[in-house]
């Protein structure tokens, strides 16, 4: 199964970059699970180059193969298909030329005969960056199970900067816009072409072989759907699938290459609707999901032989360790609870944020998601550096002013610690800065955390808190202890506050009042407490079967769930 930052992905990539004797400094980006050596060429255009094109990374530069018109038309030869696919010959660079195959990507076409066959009806060709991701998984799935699916080595993505009309591109605006939408992750621009360049294989298709004559129509058939029943059987499938994209390759005694148990041997090519089974979809995602929670239980453990990517950074603030890096896809910064890198894929903003959302508040900008991975999440718009809505007149209100909200940061700390002297909190798991700008006004500002916070530093040499960027708190949906969860991910619990639990008549009022003292004393006796507390601040838990879980006195388990105005008790 595909996995997050593993040591051996990272650690190859950059192996491979210091082989070939490839500058530190360049640029990684990370796509869909793949790492490519990212270039901003002169005249704007964009490079990605895979870790299989890193051996002739020069000779993929375009004017090398493709640009250099009177080039191509040298060599270059059309290749059979209904897409605009071409063999190409690289210049020599540095010793070394290769047969590449260069293809336009499809995305945001109609499928040709898409109407005429209901397998077809509801495909849509891949973007180059899912292509390029799934060839990568369907060829590792020689780690998983016996035997391999050979396929061309994707190499690089080629993206023009020249724009043009959809129409222009076979574009159908309505597939393009459906597909940047649930794809917001990738970066995709609908206006730009995008090429994908893969190996050349050698060889000819197996409709090619049979017309002339090294297969029968039935030896064809029986191909076609072995190599059907393999792919399945490593848990992918091609809609369109045809013994055009199967190669095999004749041997100088007119026989075809076979293994030792006389099967033919064969590569698979054409994955723009290459996809995952089913089965395999959803257990990829269970895998992910257990991984996630052992590694959440285990989050604050980092092994001396746990490989740290370079782009990640250890950050400490407020006395909590943190995973600091950038969201590629949204220009952000996301700060991840923990000392485990391995962690910080699952808060990146395109796991979560597009995901469908229930709002759990009137007041605030609270809301649950299931995020890609099968992660319950809750996250939260934070208030810092707002004004409360607050009367200055009223003393309690008045210290609500004076104090100010929290910061991300502040929550999270206070949620550690009062979690360390006994007082249950829900998880806290990230904290997000969107990419772009905000302005706040002047009417309802309030500097005082930006100034607190000013000395904190992100590793990049910016303040943790900037004033023109909106920040997200990420927390667990509570559904059980991590401990639980990490040993037996099921028997869920179910979150409830308080005040939801009065208006539902599971407890009386004066169970409701009693509880919000207990609480308010807890906090007290710890040093805390909190300057707008609400029945909306304290969380119970549900069993499977719907009751209160109590603790030995009878007394509704009670957790802190909001921490915008809690405060340290001098």
């Amino acid at each position: 199964m595909t996995s997050m930052y593993t040591k051996e992905a990272i650690s190859e990539f950059h192996t491979l970059l210091d082989y070939y004797k490839i500058k530190s400094e360049v640029e990684v980006k990370k796509i869909f699970d793949v790492f490519y050596l990212y270039f901003k060429l002169d005249n704007e255009d964009d490079l990605y180059i895979t870790k299989y094109g890193l051996p002739i990374f020069r000779n993929l530069f375009p004017y090398n193969f493709l640009t250099d018109d009177n080039w191509f038309k040298k060599n270059s030869i059309r290749l059979w298909g209904s897409s605009c696919t071409y063999k190409v010959k690289t210049k020599e660079i540095d010793g070394k030329q290769r047969d590449v195959v260069v293809k336009y990507n499809r995305m945001g076409q109609e499928i040709p005969g898409a109407d005429e066959t209901e397998e077809l009806s509801s495909a849509v060709f891949n973007s180059p960056f899912e292509e390029f991701s799934l060839v990568m998984e369907l060829r590792d799935t020689k780690y998983e199970s016996h035997g391999k699916i050979v396929t061309q080595k994707p190499l690089a993505i080629y993206v023009p900067s020249e724009r043009a009309e959809l129409w222009r591109m076979g574009r159908n605006k309505s597939i393009m816009q459906a597909k940047l939408e649930v794809h917001k992750d990738i970066e995709l621009d609908m206006f730009r072409s995008y090429v994908m360049i893969y190996e050349w294989i050698k060889g000819i298709d197996a409709a090619h072989a049979c017309r002339m004559g090294f297969l029968d129509d039935n030896e064809m058939i029986v191909l076609t759907l072995r190599v059907e029943k393999e792919m399945k059987n490593k848990g992918f499938t091609v809609k369109d699938r045809k013994p055009h994209h199967i190669i095999i390759r004749p041997q100088e005694d007119s026989s075809l290459a076979r293994n030792k148990q006389e099967n033919l041997l064969y590569a698979v090519i054409d994955y723009e609707l290459l996809e995952r089974t089913g089965e395999r979809e959803t257990n990829i995602k269970r895998t992910k999901r257990v991984n996630y929670l052992v590694k959440q239980k285990n989050r604050f453990v980092l092994s001396s032989s746990k490989y740290f990517p370079p782009h990640l950074k250890h950050v400490n603030i407020f006395g909590v360790h943190y995973i600091f890096g950038h969201a590629e896809s949204t220009k952000g910064i996301l700060w991840v609870l923990g000392k485990d890198p391995d962690l910080f894929d699952y808060f990146l903003p395109e796991r979560w944020g597009n995901t469908p959302r229930t709002k759990l508040s009137s007041h605030h900008e609270i809301y649950y998601t299931l995020t890609k991975d099968n992660i319950h999440l809750v996250w939260k718009v934070s208030k810092v550096g707002t004004q409360p809505d607050m009367d200055p007149y009223r003393e309690d209100e008045r210290k609500i002013l004076e104090h100010g909200f929290n910061s991300p940061f502040e929550e999270i700390s206070f949620a550690i610690e009062l979690s360390e002297k006994g007082i249950r909190t829900v998880y806290p798991r990230a904290v997000y800065m969107f990419g772009n700008k905000i302005v706040i006004s002047d009417s309802i500002s309030d500097n005082s955390r930006y100034e607190s916070h000013k000395r904190y530093l992100t590793p990049d040499g910016n303040p943790i808190l900037r004033k023109d960027y909106k920040y997200i708190i990420i927390w667990g949906y509570w559904n059980g202890p991590d401990e639980k969860l990490a040993a037996k991910d099921g028997d869920y619990l179910e979150g409830i506050s308080a005040l939801n639990a009065y208006r539902k008549d599971m407890i009386s009022r004066d169970e409701y009042i009693q509880l919000l003292r207990r609480k308010e004393e807890r906090l007290k006796k710890v040093g805390f407490e909190d300057l707008h507390l609400r029945g909306s601040h304290v969380l119970l838990s549900l069993d499977s079967i719907g009751n209160l879980l109590k603790d030995y006195e009878g007394i509704p388990e009670m957790r802190i769930c909001n921490f915008e105005l809690l405060k340290k008790i001098p």
